[in-house]
């Protein structure tokens, strides 16, 4: 992966984030990529299945005096993806799940009928399953960016736009 493809993924996912939104989901938030920069505009929960990147994510948090923007989650998102209910009263959620998707954690997503979801991801078939959830559920898709994280190879991955209509 490169520093500006990783640039373009933070500024892409910013850029959907709703004017005058006051909370934020980062689901699979790994060491904080998008949770520090939604940190800068609103309260962040974020979300992670692996612990070690987890403490990193809370660590950073505190040193960079953010701590009072982010609060964190451990919960492997894939067995015990976080409830339609816990995610309700948010004004936006992310996700960036592995390879695989987030076939659980987006089942669970349409079903909070949040206004505003920014996926991102690597995988354009996985993308295509966890968005058609969405679809189905009410979420317009609103805007889908490219962009070339990893140089040298075919690998793209995405940011996503959705919002809920119905």
């Amino acid at each position: 992966p490169s520093r500006a493809g990783q640039d373009l993924l933070v500024e892409a996912v910013l850029a959907h984030v709703p004017e005058g939104a006051t909370t934020a989901v980062d689901l699979f938030a790994g060491c904080g990529t998008f949770t520090f920069a939604l940190a800068q505009r609103v309260k962040v929960l974020a979300v992670e299945g692996d612990g070690p990147a987890l403490a990193a994510l809370w660590r950073a948090a505190r040193r960079s005096q953010l701590a009072g923007q982010v609060a964190v989650e451990q919960r492997d998102l894939v067995r015990q993806p976080l409830q339609a209910e816990e995610m309700a009263a948010a004004d936006v959620v992310v996700f960036d799940p592995p390879r695989t998707g987030a076939r659980e954690q987006t089942a669970e997503i349409a079903k909070s009928q949040v206004s505003r979801v920014i996926a991102v991801s690597c995988n354009p078939s996985t993308f295509a399953r966890d968005a058609a959830t969405l679809v189905e559920a009410g979420y317009t898709l609103r805007d889908v960016t490219p962009i070339d994280q990893f140089p040298w190879s075919g690998h793209l991955e995405l940011v996503a736009c959705f919002d809920f209509t119905e």
